[in-house]
């Protein structure tokens, strides 16, 4: 793997790599001033899964995502094709949420989970028909020149929230077949005001699917649902 294609885990590994390194963003033309939200309820890190919960899981860093949502990163990345920037960066928070997350070494590559409360949650069904539209984007930021390819899967069905699953594979222009590039893989679940997402990155072989369903259930007691 070249050290470019490295370097694009910062664009699109996680939600600013889930934990919010600077320079993942996109610039994008000025917007109206958004209306003030109120912060919601404060997620405890005990709504995160147990550390072995995760397979062979070590270096495991923790985040606060408030801490990680005011770093300021949207000045030197761009895109060329306009309405993509959300997908191709993994972004599924709004303004006005808290939450805990945690990045983890494991076999293969990272693991990330993020647990968040926000009052303005993401359409998941509205975000995975956008993602087919972005299916190959062509990306130019600061982390050099690349291709994302996405792909959405069937996700996991859980009783009264919405589900998300797409996988996202970043290339070199050009780059000859026999180099596979970075993989990345997003399990999401919604419903009301609260969000869990798992992010992996490289061959893990892990079970995405059955951690992001263990972490729901996992948040639900400490968040009080």
């Amino acid at each position: 793997m070249t050290a470019r294609i490295r370097a694009l885990v910062v664009t699109a590994a996680a939600l600013a790599t889930i934990s919010g390194v600077p320079g993942e963003s996109i610039q994008a033309a000025a917007a109206p001033p958004s209306p003030v939200v109120s912060p919601s309820p404060a997620v405890p890190p005990a709504a995160l899964l147990p550390p072995e919960t995760v397979p062979h899981a070590s270096a495991r860093d923790g985040f606060d995502l408030a801490a990680a949502l005011s770093t300021p990163d949207r000045e030197e990345s761009r895109i060329d094709v306009g309405g993509c920037e959300d997908v191709v960066h993994g972004r599924l928070i709004g303004t006005g949420a808290t939450g805990q997350g945690f990045q983890s070494a494991v076999p293969g590559g990272q693991v990330s989970e993020l647990v968040a409360r926000t009052a303005n949650p993401p359409d998941l069904t509205a975000w995975a028909a956008q993602a087919a539209r972005c299916s190959q984007v062509t990306v130019d930021d600061a982390a050099g020149t690349a291709v994302s390819t996405v792909t959405v899967q069937p996700a996991p069905a859980v009783t009264g929230a919405k589900t998300l699953s797409y996988q996202q594979l970043l290339t070199l222009p050009g780059q000859p077949p026999e180099l596979p590039g970075l993989r990345l893989r997003t399990v999401a679940i919604a419903a009301d005001d609260v969000l869990v997402v798992l992010r992996d990155a490289g061959t893990t072989g892990l079970d995405l699917d059955a951690l992001a369903v263990a972490a729901w259930q996992h948040a639900a007691g400490p968040l009080g649902r």
